[in-house]
């Protein structure tokens, strides 16, 4: 299990849609919050290393056929692929519930601490993957859902993980992760560097129809 780290404020800030520093009435709500939140979730992650194979129609990855060409250039040139599943626990889900009948200011300050942790959660179980298996080189996450990568390989994912049992990580029936605080992706594994492709928005299937990305911003998922 990872400990978490002290939240970025300003970075928890933005994803509250707070353009510039944050006055002093939010910065008050944001450590009380913060501090809160990082009494209360349970990060947690399991993962699983496998070879890779390629065909003409996707990514054969530990029996799952990654389809799509965003997926099959993101792992060029690479032989091997950690899989990983990341996850805050049910506690963030429980407190932004808890926060939003008292007051909804609080709550969304939650809602977007908990997002922050998320992305410092995947960076920290990231480092301690790296450090225990060998991978000269690797590419950086990318997850189902993005570019033309269908979200529905979630399930799939989870499966191989056997997240249910290991870390209580499932997904609903439209493909959503529950506790939704979670993350699951795709990092490969190269003898070579390997290129730095497209990442976030550009190639986030949400990018159409994203509020963050009307308003200019991006959201803690672009940034895994």
């Amino acid at each position: 299990m990872i400990t978490l780290d002290p939240i970025s404020l300003s970075e928890t800030a933005r994803y509250m849609g707070i353009r510039g520093e944050p006055d002093e009435n939010i910065m008050i709500i944001l450590k009380k919050c913060e501090k809160l939140v990082r009494e209360r979730l349970r990060p947690n992650y399991v993962y699983r290393e496998a070879d890779i194979e390629y065909s003409e129609n996707g990514v054969l990855i530990g029996g799952i056929n990654f389809t799509g060409n965003d997926i099959r250039k993101h792992l060029e040139g690479c032989s091997k692929a950690v899989l990983m599943a990341v996850t805050v626990s049910a506690e963030a889900d429980k407190l932004i519930r808890q926060k939003a009948v008292t007051n909804m200011t609080e709550s969304l300050a939650v809602d977007c601490l908990c997002s922050s942790a998320v992305e410092q959660v995947c960076d920290k179980a990231e480092k301690e993957i790296f450090s225990q298996i060998y991978a000269p080189y690797h590419t950086w996450r990318f997850s189902a859902g993005y570019g033309d990568l269908p979200i529905t390989f979630q399930k799939d994912i989870l499966n191989f993980l056997n997240a249910h049992r290991r870390i209580g990580l499932t997904v609903t029936e439209s493909c959503l992760l529950m506790p939704s605080k979670s993350v699951t992706a795709i990092v490969g594994i190269s003898e070579k560097p390997v290129a730095k492709g497209e990442k976030g928005c550009a190639v986030c299937s949400m990018r159409d129809r994203c509020a963050f990305s009307a308003k200019g911003k991006t959201c803690g998922r672009s940034l895994l």
